[in-house]
């Protein structure tokens, strides 16, 4: 007889969706990564919109995840292990507030978590200079086109892919070999 639970949902920006859907398609436990756009002020925002930088949105993931395989405080580690949480506004070459480091909470239980997580990288001081990575409600989620879906499984040859996202999986493979699909 197999336990059923409900599914998580978490919501990250952090950089480029691709970067980030990449990452967490690796990680056992989760069944669902969709990238798309949240935190903004228009309705159903399309990617040149985001682009602009005026919508308000950012480039995210919504992470569905089993809880009895992976949890919150797992993805929240890989999360901040898988981009810089302390640069305001920017990942590397990509800059404007749509590729910001947020973290969109969907009860008190995330929301309490990641402050949690984001106090011990302070305490700790895992990074260099001081986390910037905000903490906030979550707010609608609107998938991305179908083009930004998937993306660097289906486009691994593009320079962007090779250059930008295999150093950040290498790293995921690297440290947390434990937590990655089989």
């Amino acid at each position: 007889m197999s336990i059923e639970s409900t599914p998580g949902i978490a919501v990250f920006a952090g950089g480029c969706f691709w970067c980030t859907e990449a990452v967490f398609q690796r990680l056992n436990g989760v069944t669902q990564v969709v990238s798309g756009y949240t935190g903004g002020n228009i309705k159903n925002p399309a990617y040149r919109e985001i682009c602009t930088g005026r919508t308000g949105h950012a480039e995210a993931v919504r992470i569905t995840f089993d809880p009895n395989l992976v949890s919150y405080m797992d993805l929240l580690e890989v999360f901040f292990a898988t981009h810089d949480p302390t640069t305001l506004n920017r990942q590397g070459n990509d800059v404007g507030t749509q590729y910001r480091s947020e973290i969109f909470y969907q009860n008190e239980e995330q929301r309490e978590q990641a402050e949690k997580y984001v106090r011990f990288l302070e305490e700790k001081r895992v990074f260099d200079h001081p986390v910037v990575t905000a903490i906030s409600e979550a707010k609608p989620f609107y998938e991305a086109e179908g083009n930004h879906q998937n993306y660097y499984n289906d486009h691994r040859a593009q320079p962007y892919c090779q250059v930008i996202i295999n150093p950040k999986l290498k790293k995921l493979q690297t440290h947390y070999t434990d937590k990655l699909n089989s």
